[in-house]
């Protein structure tokens, strides 16, 4: 997928996280966006999408372990090439992990990034769907 296909005409919510199944991205962060899916669309978001440096197998079976149905794309960097090119990857060779993307979340508006809210490593607050719920 493009970025010109995510985020252009729309607002657009893009949570990324370290890891599919990971402990915090699977108790807290995703299912938080699950949950206020429609509170955030009430708000004008037009879509939420969580991203990870993940295959987009796992991703796929992480969004059905974790019934986000429509609610939330599931979006694979396999690579890290997105993650890499907007500066927000990790080296997280120290838990056996590798290339991971940060904990944060964006608002996009037409392709343009209007908030970005970038956890501090091992921190999970400023990108939470609620912390974001309540800047739009």
């Amino acid at each position: 997928m493009k970025t010109s296909e995510l985020f252009g005409g729309k607002t657009v919510v893009l949570f990324a996280l370290p890891g599919a199944f990971t402990p915090t991205c699977s108790a807290k962060h995703l299912p938080g966006y699950v949950s206020k899916a429609a509170d955030l669309k009430g708000k004008g978001v037009d879509a939420i999408a969580c991203l990870s440096v993940n295959d987009a197998f796992v991703m796929d079976a992480w969004g059905k372990d974790q019934k986000v149905g429509d609610n939330v794309m599931m979006l694979a960097d396999g690579n890290a090439e997105f993650t890499k090119a907007v500066g927000l990857d990790m080296d997280g060779s120290g838990y056996g992990m590798g290339t991971r993307s940060k904990r944060y979340a964006m608002v996009v508006k037409d392709g343009v990034v209007k908030d970005l809210y970038v956890e501090e490593p091992g921190q999970f607050e400023v990108s939470s769907a609620d912390y974001v719920l309540g800047k739009l």
